[in-house]
């Protein structure tokens, strides 16, 4: 008995050790190496959108790539224990993903929503897009349109994802009863998030939240407005919903016969395929597409002002082209653009425009004296005036804004000449030539206090004496003494003078 007890004990003992050293064995690390799926949204049109994490980890460094249906961009981030950041650029945007790593799965935050990652399989990965070939370049002919820069609406800056056929049908009655329209903003133009999914033919529509887009064209002709759209030349647009990648002809055959009047073609997509040496082939693609329909249809380039857009834009159709990544509602971001626009003034010209991308007047974050010098920059400098704000209930101070003729009047001046700046201190001053022999001037204060503005004659490129000064915000006629004008500028504010010359 004690020989059987001794060894119940022994063996009780070595199950004990085992166990106890089999709880002192770590747990193995938690990583966020490997491939990663969860299901993000579901598009407009019906569509599933998935992010896809192809992701590796040294200690706390993290690199690789996210994918979504339709852009593939480079990931890098940190991790703390089990919590992560990983920062990437979306249509050259940083973005944030933040989230913690669950065992096998990982929790996660993206543009407000919550998402769940699993493990992903060989089929949850986005199979590559097949890259078609380009065209030989050449120089196509101009389409005759936009002499001067076009003026209307745009619906991205305020609306978003959100944006509707009631939406656009409550902006063509705004445009008229507001004077928009009668102030020269006639484009009204819907952007991101309208389309639908192909037919078997490849024939693009439109989704639910625009039920007939013919319908809609015709109502917005009937308000004496012009109708816009958007699209990409990528697989995908910059929202990920279809873009006209290999459609281009079915494409703009569509929006002929739909009524549209303007083209925003949206580069994004065209990221998953081309570099920024195919770009001008590429959006060749679409202005001979757009051409070829016979209707007179706007052509907007928007590729950021890279690849040395301005020097070719006009040889791919385009029309205007975009000089600066997007703009946001803040006076950094607007000076931001306007500096980068300022260099290209040789390219501007009547039918070929640079665009420091649209207005962002009345949304809310900026002054309404940031906002006045945001109208006198792009005036000034043959910006097109694409406002984006919620034109049904604009403020008076807002409207005054946009719908101040005299400024319209120096950015419509036939001509097309695109100012140039020179800086003193945090003075900035442009000088814009007139058609009619006369200059525009605009002094803009850069500093955090108020500021002694003079302006002389000498400076203006004038071929005579004043014969007339305008202040084109006081609406008031001003007088030069002594080849001199002064006047006090309060921070971040604009003095806008219209000032023309006899012999």
């Amino acid at each position: 008995m004690n020989n059987i007890t001794g060894t119940i004990r022994s063996h009780m003992a070595i199950t004990l050790m085992v166990a106890a050293a089999w709880h002192a064995t770590p747990a193995k690390a938690q990583t966020l190496e490997g491939k990663w799926v969860a299901d993000w949204r579901v598009l407009d049109n019906g569509e599933k959108n998935r992010l896809f994490l192809d992701l590796k980890q040294n200690d706390a460094k993290i690199t690789g790539t996210a994918t979504t249906i339709g852009h593939r961009y480079q990931a890098d981030g940190t991790v703390t224990g089990t919590r992560f950041e990983i920062s990437f650029s979306k249509g050259g945007n940083p973005r944030k993903l933040a989230g913690e790593i669950a065992g096998e799965q990982l929790n996660l935050k993206y543009e407000g929503a919550a998402l769940v990652a699993k493990r992903a399989t060989p089929e949850d990965e986005y199979p590559a897009y097949e890259k078609l070939p380009l065209p030989p370049l050449k120089d196509l002919p101009d389409n005759g349109l936009v002499k001067t820069p076009p003026m209307g609406w745009n619906s991205w800056n305020k609306f978003h994802r959100g944006v509707t056929d009631a939406i656009v049908r409550e902006m063509s009655d705004a445009m008229v009863t507001s004077g928009m329209r009668d102030a020269g903003y006639i484009y009204l133009c819907i952007d991101d998030t309208w389309e639908g999914v192909r037919d078997p033919e490849g024939n693009l529509g439109s989704n639910d939240k625009f039920p007939d887009m013919k319908a809609l064209a015709d109502y917005v002709h009937s308000k004496g407005l012009k109708l816009g759209i958007y699209s990409s030349p990528g697989p995908r647009t910059c929202a990920d919903y279809p873009g006209s990648y290999g459609y281009e002809q079915q494409d703009a055959n569509t929006f002929a016969a739909w009524g549209v009047d303007y083209l925003k073609h949206d580069w994004c997509g065209a990221r998953m395929i081309y570099g920024d040496k195919d770009q001008q082939a590429v959006y060749q693609k679409m202005g001979e597409a757009l051409q070829a329909t016979g209707r007179p249809i706007v052509y907007s380039i928007c590729n950021y002002g890279v690849a040395k857009v301005e020097t070719w834009g006009a040889k791919a159709g385009g029309n205007l082209w975009r000089t600066t990544g997007d703009i946001s509602d803040t006076w950094k971001s607007m000076r931001a653009n306007i500096e980068r626009q300022a260099p290209l003034a040789s390219f501007a010209g009547p039918g070929r425009w640079n665009d420091p991308d649209m207005l962002e007047v009345g949304n809310g974050g900026m002054t309404d004296t940031e906002y006045r010098t945001h109208m006198s920059l792009w005036a000034i400098t043959a910006a097109p005036l694409i406002a984006g704000n919620d034109i049904r209930n604009m403020t008076p101070a807002i409207k005054e804004i946009l719908l101040n003729r005299e400024v319209i009047a120096v950015n419509q001046d036939v001509l097309g000449k695109q100012a140039t700046p020179r800086k003193d201190g945090t003075l900035e001053t442009w000088v814009k030539p007139l058609a009619d022999g006369s200059v525009a001037v605009a002094v803009v204060n850069l500093g955090e206090s108020e500021a002694d503005v003079v302006v002389k004659v000498s400076d203006l490129g004038l071929a005579g004496n004043v014969s007339s000064a305008r202040d084109l915000w006081a609406h008031a006629d001003v007088s030069f003494r002594d080849g001199v004008y002064a006047q006090k500028v309060a921070s971040h504010d604009v003095l806008m003078l219209r000032v023309g010359s006899k012999p």
